[in-house]
């Protein structure tokens, strides 16, 4: 692709991830947020500091603009990358088009950088958690998703080539095993974190880590979705318009 492409698709990358981020921003607040605040409610009624200082930040601010602001440019920096990987992938893994492209990409990331990190390492609520622990915990997700996405590159650069040799199915079968094995041992040597008190209700903690995989679920599914049509409005038609020409000429 040259460097005009590029642009352009990053510039829809972009805006699919803002469209995908104010949708994702509705299920989280509508969803994720009454369980946020059941939790901090939970956590004052059992704190035995009750002369804790003036918030900083107001709760109500938090749950709004503070939640609107990281969605949002969460949402509008994924697209943006998954954006470039698409200008990469188009024609690189499989005879598909844009809008299959764009929804294999989506897909994967979910899968790659949420999903799979997840099952290791869930979400937890406020009152949930060591303080003293939460930072070794943030690395150790962070290594989960960089874990994750690397295998899951491996895996498709093995696919690739194994194909000619074993065929595309068996190829697959082989690769998708082999991403399985080895995030199965990522998930048997990396160490685990068992903090969630006992008196704290399981099916808050149940709703609330629902609610977080709806809210990543739902912005990589919208994304796919907005960004395979803006794709396919930019590249299909270039296509469509030198079919005719080309026939032309050979008529």
């Amino acid at each position: 692709m040259n460097s005009i492409s590029v642009r352009a698709l990053l510039v829809r990358g972009m805006l699919a991830g803002l469209i995908a981020g104010a949708l994702a921003l509705a299920v989280a607040y509508f969803l994720g947020e009454s369980q946020v605040d059941a939790a901090i409610a939970l956590e004052e009624a059992h704190s035995h500091d009750r002369g804790g200082g003036e918030e900083l930040v107001s709760r109500t601010m938090q749950a709004t603009g503070g939640l609107a602001t990281g969605v949002l440019v969460f949402g509008v920096a994924v697209g943006g990358i998954a954006a470039l990987v698409f200008c990469y992938a188009l024609g690189r893994i499989g005879d598909f088009g844009p809008r299959a492209t764009a929804a294999l990409i989506a897909g994967a990331a979910l899968l790659t950088v949420y999903v799979v990190p997840f099952l290791k390492y869930p979400a937890n609520p406020p009152a949930v958690g060591n303080p003293d622990t939460i930072g070794k915990r943030t690395t150790l997700f962070f290594l989960m998703v960089a874990l994750s996405v690397l295998l899951a590159v491996a895996a498709v650069i093995i696919g690739k080539r194994l194909a000619p040799r074993l065929g595309n199915w068996n190829a697959t079968i082989v690769a998708v095993a082999g991403f399985v094995l080895l995030i199965g041992l990522s998930y048997a040597f990396l160490p685990s974190f068992d903090e969630v008190g006992k008196d704290f209700p399981a099916t808050l903690l149940w709703e609330f880590r629902l609610s977080t995989l709806a809210v990543q679920a739902t912005l990589w599914t919208v994304f796919g979705v907005v960004f395979g049509y803006l794709t396919e409005r930019l590249l299909t038609p270039a296509a469509r318009a030198a079919t005719p020409r080309t026939a032309g000429a050979v008529s």
